[in-house]
């Protein structure tokens, strides 16, 4: 049963994405989104300032949006990767995440502006992904950032993005504290039952997303490779702690519970939230359901107590 609560949001998101016409391109896809997120954003929690930093990558700079609460001193800091399927959204669309992140925790949040699918396949995101947290520790002087304090996170193909930078930078002196992953997808071969079962829940189904992971992966080999596929990954030893939330209607609900038992089974600690009546993308909907924020508080608290005890 999904939460009544999401009622609403669902009516207001369904009617904001039906202007999108019929085999509209992934460009045309992120302009209506911006659009969306804008109309549909929160106000701003009071004492986060914003501001933005370029960090070069291969022969990019990537853009970095930097939600930061008020204050002076280093602060704990979370690398976070949007959702979007790897081809649409942004730092901007997913600001009401990151600000409340930041103004709950009273800490910096970094939102990385990686390469979109289908003009950058994998894994030029991952590479930007990577980059930008060895890139933060090396100038968390300057960013005011605890360099012993340094989480990744996302959700949804953000969630992938961040346990694959997680993986790449395992056993180096730039490895996360901890990982912070919201619905992840973390195979392609969509074999687990929620796959079935929810194939035609709100906002996200099943029958879009082949089309999706060969935008992001058109290379069918390469999608065993961990760094794609986190599942894949021949060992999850040594990995940092994880969060890992997801949505009882959800086609990738499994996902986030099959990635909860590799990580156990390397004996990396792992908390699960279940996240009864709710959906794919369900941290959006903070303005109309409880349970949302609720959740968010929850990752926030969990995300405190990873930086208490790691000082």
């Amino acid at each position: 049963m999904i939460d009544p609560e999401l009622e609403p949001f669902l009516k207001a998101w369904n009617a904001a994405w039906s202007v999108l016409p019929p085999g509209a391109t992934p460009r045309e896809r992120r302009i209506l989104f911006e659009y969306i997120a804008d109309d549909m954003a929160f106000p701003r929690p009071e004492g986060v300032r914003t501001s933005a930093r370029f960090v070069p990558s291969g022969d990019r700079l990537v853009t970095v949006r930097i939600d930061r609460f008020e204050g002076e001193g280093r602060q704990p800091c979370l690398v976070y990767m949007h959702g979007g399927a790897w081809m649409q959204g942004s730092p901007m669309t997913h600001a009401d995440i990151t600000m409340r992140i930041a103004a709950t925790n009273r800490q910096t949040v970094l939102s990385v502006d990686y390469a979109l699918a289908p003009e950058h396949p994998f894994p030029q995101a991952v590479h930007e992904c990577r980059d930008t947290l060895m890139w933060v520790r090396e100038r968390a002087g300057d960013l005011e950032i605890d360099p012993a304090l340094i989480a990744v996170g996302g959700d949804s193909a953000g969630a992938n993005l961040a346990a694959a930078a997680a993986i790449a930078l395992r056993g180096t002196e730039h490895a996360p504290i901890a990982q912070l992953l919201v619905y992840p997808c973390v195979h392609f071969e969509m074999s687990f039952p929620s796959y079935e079962e929810n194939a035609d829940a709100p906002l996200l189904q099943t029958r879009g997303m082949p089309g999706v992971n060969a935008m992001y992966c058109p290379d069918e080999a390469a999608r065993k490779n961990p760094l794609a596929a986190p599942l894949h990954a021949e060992s999850h030893a040594g990995l940092p702690p994880a969060f890992i939330a997801v949505a009882q209607n959800d086609p990738l609900r499994d996902d986030g519970y099959a990635y909860a038992e590799k990580l156990r089974a390397a004996g990396v600690p792992v908390e699960v939230d279940d996240g009864e009546g709710l959906i794919h993308g369900y941290l959006r909907a903070m303005g109309h359901c409880e349970a949302s924020r609720m959740k968010l508080e929850r990752m926030c608290h969990w995300l405190a107590d990873r930086y208490a005890a790691a000082r």
